[in-house]
């Protein structure tokens, strides 16, 4: 198996959105704001080859949202899916499988562009299979009035309707050989956390679970997570089987560290080292 980070970019959230309870005082000290309380993160996605597949771990924002929609957000940096592909070698045509951790339009938004047309809806990755779970599917395409804004009717339903999007039965912890899966609900109805099994070590793609190495504590759970108190008993759990095994955590929003290890403490669970992914 071979790994490649795929950056497609950075954009700004709001600070306490991303931090919930904690105060600014205290989050502000891993993840400085800006004048406007808007902190930056990256979207830092994964590309798995394997002997005969290409599996692409989330995707980014994309770049099909009007003007309007991406003033919220404030892209920025070099960084693009299209380039970061490029540069390990690949082309869109070569995915033949993307994985979806969830839905929510920072991570699926890649999945889908606009046709020559302008207008028509098609799948960016042609060859590929998108996978889902079917729990989450239904959360996404139903969606409740607090997580609606992030769960784009674009970004989704394009994937069924071109007949690529597959479905990985919840429970299934086996996604391919080396590539399992843990199913967490505090975030949002059954993401998909991959665990990963390179050089000897278990790497674990975090997605929403654990945005960034300020998000450790277990208070500091995000105010975007629908059901915060479920977050701080999986983490907790996460977290003190990654210290004992020695798990690597790959983040996809910490726009300052790629990868650490954690260990315990007596205040919890905490970092041990941070190191860039090419350290592995």
């Amino acid at each position: 198996m071979t790994l490649y980070p795929i950056n497609t970019g950075n954009f700004k959230l709001d600070g306490g959105a991303m931090f919930g309870v904690v105060p600014k005082s205290l989050w502000q000290r891993t993840n400085p704001a800006d004048e406007n309380n808007l902190c930056t993160w990256a979207m830092r996605c994964l590309l798995v080859q394997t002997q005969d597949r290409l599996v692409l771990i989330d995707n980014g924002i994309g770049d099909k949202q009007d003007a309007r929609f991406f003033s919220h957000y404030y892209l920025h940096g070099d960084d693009s899916l299209e380039k970061s592909l490029r540069k390990a070698g690949f082309g869109f045509s070569d995915i033949t499988d993307v994985f979806l951790t969830h839905l929510h339009f920072d991570h699926c938004g890649g999945s889908v562009r606009y046709g020559q047309d302008g207008t028509s809806l098609e799948t960016v990755f042609p060859r590929a299979r998108y996978w889902s779970n079917q729990d989450h599917w239904q959360w996404a395409t139903q969606p409740n009035p607090r997580e609606k804004a992030s769960f784009l009717k674009e970004n989704i339903l394009p994937l069924q309707e071109s007949g690529q999007l597959e479905f990985l039965p919840v429970g299934q912890e086996q996604f391919l050989p080396g590539f399992d899966v843990t199913y967490v609900d505090g975030h949002t109805d059954k993401m998909m956390v991959p665990r990963l099994q390179y050089k000897g070590h278990t790497l674990c793609f975090m997605a929403d679970l654990l945005p960034s190495v300020g998000h450790l504590p277990l208070p500091y759970v995000m105010g975007y997570d629908t059901r915060p108190l479920l977050t701080l008993q999986e983490k907790e759990a996460f977290l003190n089987r990654a210290a004992e095994e020695q798990w690597v955590l790959f983040f996809e929003h910490d726009a300052q560290h790629e990868c650490c290890t954690v260990k315990h403490t007596e205040k919890g669970v905490r970092v041990d080292q941070v190191f860039p992914f090419a350290a592995l």
